[in-house]
């Protein structure tokens, strides 16, 4: 039996696009078909933020504006253990570039659709988890970037629609694990798996 060689760390991004409808991007990998969140490795010395935008820009070839962590994600990759952190991006940039060869197809969709669509049942309940979320953080950044006094109006006329003055919706950012905290968490945790405990 081979030896532990130590977690795997992966960061990727829920990348989305402005509408009516946000729209979220999945990728088809080419290797097996299957429909997953763009994600990959993180380089030696690279940051997980850095990692994220780095594979979500290489796998759909859209630009992307980073904003706040969202979660991660772990299972078993081979004998390894394997986390993915996460990351709400934001497209910058209809596609400046050809996706990576190892993807077949970027498909933009709705939250429902993207879940159902989404191959790997962990990345199923992530995005269904955290898709209303992203969806709520992306309305009220766009809220927040628009001039003062018209955000204050719609602020207003929102808290009036029912009769009642509501105060506006607090803004919920996760931080960003500590460096490592994530390898040592799951580390320990595949090691109690193994001895049985």
């Amino acid at each position: 039996m081979k030896a532990d060689r130590g977690t795997v760390e992966a960061a990727g991004g829920i990348l989305m696009r402005r509408g009516r409808t946000p729209l979220f991007a999945i990728v088809q990998r080419r290797k097996d078909n299957a429909w997953v969140l763009p994600k990959g490795k993180l380089k030696p010395r690279e940051s997980p933020v850095a990692a994220a935008r780095r594979e979500v820009v290489e796998e759909t070839g859209h630009g992307a504006r980073v904003h706040e962590y969202l979660g991660a994600i772990s299972y078993k990759a081979g004998r390894r253990p394997k986390i993915v952190a996460f990351w709400r991006m934001q497209e910058t940039t209809a596609s400046t570039r050809e996706h990576a060869r190892d993807i077949k197809v970027v498909e933009w969709l709705s939250l429902d659709a993207a879940v159902a669509r989404l191959t790997q049942p962990l990345e199923r309940a992530f995005l269904g988890e955290v898709g209303a979320h992203a969806v709520k953080s992306m309305r009220l950044a766009n809220v927040e970037r628009t001039p003062r006094k018209l955000a204050s109006r719609i602020a207003k006329k929102r808290a009036t629609t029912n009769g009642a003055h509501l105060d506006p919706p607090a803004k919920v950012v996760r931080p960003a694990p500590k460096p490592g905290l994530l390898r040592r968490l799951f580390s320990q945790r595949a090691a109690a798996e193994t001895t049985g405990r």
